[in-house]
């Protein structure tokens, strides 16, 4: 760049924000046994980043708020004090494995003019923090509002309504033939906490620093560490778009993988038999959450009778119950498949039973043409055979998705 460039770009560029001072007092001190990030096994042993509200980061971020934690990072809303706006901070534990979702988002960065690509979480910035211990990787994203999980929970009986519904299953169709024809990447993770929603109303934001600055957040001292409670958003104006986020476990789907993945009650049979599987047991997911959020209860849990609990064997015998024995050339192909199907591939479990039942007896909220669409829609992404299923592309053209 030229003086005479640089000197006018200086000249015009607007002053950083100031750094807003938080009180360090007046704030309610939680007695809990183990909070937020301190029940996972990396706090003890120092993995997580002790973050203090105020700190400024890379010279330009300021941390007003902490929006979540998990087992990998905690998230926190900060203030871009150079270019004048407010972001999420999500700040990764010391683990070699955090790397993984820093390359994924590299190759979504690239320049696109998918409709889907509006759909997927960007990254605006990375950057480190050093320690002695070892770094702190930090993704810099726009701020989303709470989840679909959050917003399926406010609907009365637990069920989205069936625009809200359409619109963001459209949307997450989007984003999953952008991942699966540009990126060539399977999600593996397709849930409602993973779908968030855009937010346009920077009231809100604002009005998060302010109460943060007028009611400190509670938290718990530990030592030289503090763990913070989160502060949720106020409800927005208005929503945007939805985007798909979360790519701490996405893969390759150029190679074919046979490794436990997926939420246990969206989870493909293909993952389960460990067969080899790709895209679509994105879509097998897709479909299964998509009953979930509609009728408000999981098409398929995986409770034994007995044990009480989720089992591969019980969630199988609920398919079956459902759609019948799956295709012997399926069976085969499992490595898992002679815990459950004899060698003609006939069910051998003793302690799970197969109730027959029909999608038609399962749905309860739709009548008449509505219900066969709506069902014909389920039926596209719920097939034994991965190859049978719809891509995400000819679910998009489904007559119930686009009524």
């Amino acid at each position: 760049m030229n003086p005479l460039r640089a000197w006018l770009k200086g000249f015009f560029q607007r002053p950083p924000w100031p750094v807003i001072v938080f009180p360090n007092k007046d704030f309610e001190i939680v007695d809990e046994p183990l909070l937020q990030e301190e029940s996972m096994d990396g706090f003890s042993s120092g993995e997580y980043y002790p973050m203090v509200i105020g700190d400024v980061l890379d010279s330009r971020y300021q941390v007003v708020g902490k929006l979540g934690f998990g087992v990998s990072s905690t998230v926190w809303l900060a203030r871009d004090m150079r270019n004048h706006r407010y972001v999420a901070l999500k700040v990764y534990t010391r683990d070699e494995e955090n790397k993984h979702e820093f390359e994924i988002y590299k190759q979504l960065s690239k320049p696109s003019r998918h409709p889907g690509r509006g759909h997927v979480r960007d990254v605006l910035d990375t950057f480190k923090i050093p320690r002695p211990e070892g770094d702190h990787l930090c993704l810099v994203q726009k701020p989303l509002w709470e989840s679909l999980y959050d917003l399926h929970y406010v609907m009365p009986h637990a069920r989205l309504e069936i625009d809200i519904l359409k619109s963001a299953i459209k949307q997450m169709l989007l984003a999953l033939d952008y991942l699966h024809t540009e990126c060539k990447l399977v999600h593996t993770d397709i849930k409602p906490d993973n779908i968030m929603q855009e937010l346009n109303d920077t009231s809100v934001l604002e009005r998060f620093v302010q109460d943060e600055v007028e009611k400190p957040s509670p938290r718990k001292i530990i030592g030289d560490r503090i763990v913070y409670l989160p502060r949720l958003f106020d409800p927005p104006k208005t929503f945007g778009r939805a985007f798909l986020c979360d790519f701490g476990e996405t893969i390759s789907g150029e190679e074919e993988r046979n490794h436990n993945a997926q939420p246990e009650f969206h989870r493909s049979p293909e993952v389960m038999l460990m067969a080899n599987w790709s895209y679509p047991a994105d879509i097998w997911n897709l479909g299964a959450m998509t009953w979930m959020l509609f009728e408000g209860q999981f098409l398929f849990t995986g409770q034994h009778p007995t044990l009480g609990r989720y089992i591969t064997r019980a969630h199988l015998a609920e398919i079956i119950g459902l759609l019948g024995l799956p295709p012997h050339d399926l069976v085969q192909k499992g490595a898992r498949s002679s815990e459950f199907f004899d060698e003609d591939g006939k069910w051998k479990v003793d302690d799970v039973e197969i109730k027959p039942i029909t999608l038609e007896e399962s749905e309860c909220c739709l009548e008449g043409e509505d219900k066969e669409k709506f069902l014909a829609f389920i039926r596209g992404m719920l097939t034994w055979r991965p190859e049978d299923r719809k891509t995400a592309a000819e679910l998009l053209r489904d007559p119930w998705l686009n009524s």
